[in-house]
């Protein structure tokens, strides 16, 4: 059945939390006028809702697919370039090739910041929409247009401790363990008595048991942080994420040779083009790679590089209202080797209510695994809830 796109629309979603992501405000640090923070750790912006683009494709003959993308700054640069340049290319476009579209839309804006930021964060919304609309017409879920499943349910682990003292950072990680949970990322970037203090307290209050993993949010120099992992090694730190700036390929590269374990990275990486040199490079043991930065055709790349090169892949997820979470649940069930899929509690169980199934069964987090949703495409798509904020 040959059909059209029709209209292409992006919508900024913004959801209030009680909590600001990475939990309460430090000292030093302030909410600005555009509801930012910048966390005096890494340095980094943050704003204090949760916030997404949401991007919506409709065809002439009447069907619909979700996409969505990260846009916790600054979302309506993803939304101008929906409308100025994206938009007007796709209309009239035959929807069910994915992943050519994306090549191509990939290819406009060569030596215009086509490699990176806000113009790929918006192909990826795309990409994303273009494979639940396939998913649809054709009734089966974008897993199995992808290969199919291995994986019924994923392995999550809780990712953030948003308490203010370390004491109660450990009383609210095993809250979660005694529902089921044996994984358990903390942030350094809000590690008041610093990461090795963190991961000393948590193991002593989690048990032998219990995987520990570190975020180090790009903050240390490559000596600095060989340094500091070596130290947290003797407490069974399972791995260590982002230890270097993303640029410094060369210092990363020392880090995975320098400690005894692995080093996690990419959730700021949306192309294979970014991941190769790094993976040549033999920066990293474990792959996060974003689905709401890379959209569902990378995203699938990068997992098939990471397979040919013995890299495990444990998704990232980010601040989003549910679309790219199915969506990187639905590729990463495809994926041979999956340890871990990131659970950010904070987010996926608050925000639920913004999505509905496809089929019989939404997409669900509990006793430490993630279950998915069986209906056609995403197999979710926007509840009437989100639908009142899109309109």
């Amino acid at each position: 059945m040959s059909d059209r796109i029709e209209k292409v629309s992006a919508y900024v979603v913004e959801i209030p939390r009680d909590v600001p992501y990475l939990g309460p405000l430090r000292e030093g640090e302030h909410v600005n006028r555009r509801g930012y923070i910048v966390r005096q750790g890494n340095r980094t912006l943050y704003p204090t809702a949760d916030r997404s683009v949401v991007l919506r494709i409709d065809t002439e003959r009447g069907l619909t697919g979700w996409g969505e993308t990260y846009g916790i700054v600054a979302p309506d640069a993803v939304r101008a370039i929906v409308e100025d340049v994206v938009a007007p290319v796709l209309e009239g476009r035959d929807p069910s090739a994915p992943a050519v579209i994306h090549e191509d839309l990939y290819d406009l804006m060569r030596v215009r910041g086509f490699f990176g930021g806000f113009y790929l964060d918006t192909l990826a919304a795309v990409d994303i929409a273009l494979w639940d609309l396939l998913g649809r017409r054709l009734g089966v879920p974008v897993s199995t247009l992808l290969g199919g499943r291995r994986h019924d349910r994923i392995a999550a682990y809780v990712s953030g401790l948003p308490r203010a003292t370390l004491e109660e950072r450990v009383a609210f990680a095993r809250d979660w363990q005694a529902k089921g949970f044996r994984g358990f990322k903390f942030a350094a970037v809000v590690a008041d008595d610093g990461a090795e203090a963190e991961i000393a307290a948590l193991r002593e209050g989690l048990g032998p048991r219990a995987e520990i993993m570190a975020d180090l949010h790009w903050r240390h120099t490559a000596p600095e942080a060989i340094r500091l992992i070596r130290r947290m090694e003797p407490h069974r730190l399972a791995f260590a994420e982002a230890p270097c700036a993303p640029e410094d390929i060369e210092g990363i590269a020392a880090v995975a040779r320098g400690v005894g374990v692995p080093v996690a990275l990419g959730e700021e990486l949306r192309t294979v083009f970014e991941w190769q040199p790094r993976i040549a490079a033999r920066c990293l043991g474990i792959g996060q790679p974003e689905m709401g930065r890379t959209g569902i055709t990378e995203f699938v790349r990068i997992g098939a590089l990471c397979h040919a090169t013995h890299i495990a892949v444990m998704p990232h997820a980010a601040i989003g209202v549910g679309l790219f979470m199915a969506a990187s649940l639905q590729a990463s069930s495809t994926l041979q080797k999956l340890p871990w899929h990131e659970y950010q509690h904070s987010i996926f169980d608050p925000n639920l209510r913004l999505t509905q199934p496809t089929g019989t069964r939404h997409m669900a987090c509990a006793a430490g695994f993630y279950t998915l949703p069986d209906g056609p495409g995403l197999g979710v798509e926007p509840s009437a809830e989100m639908l009142a904020l899109l309109a």
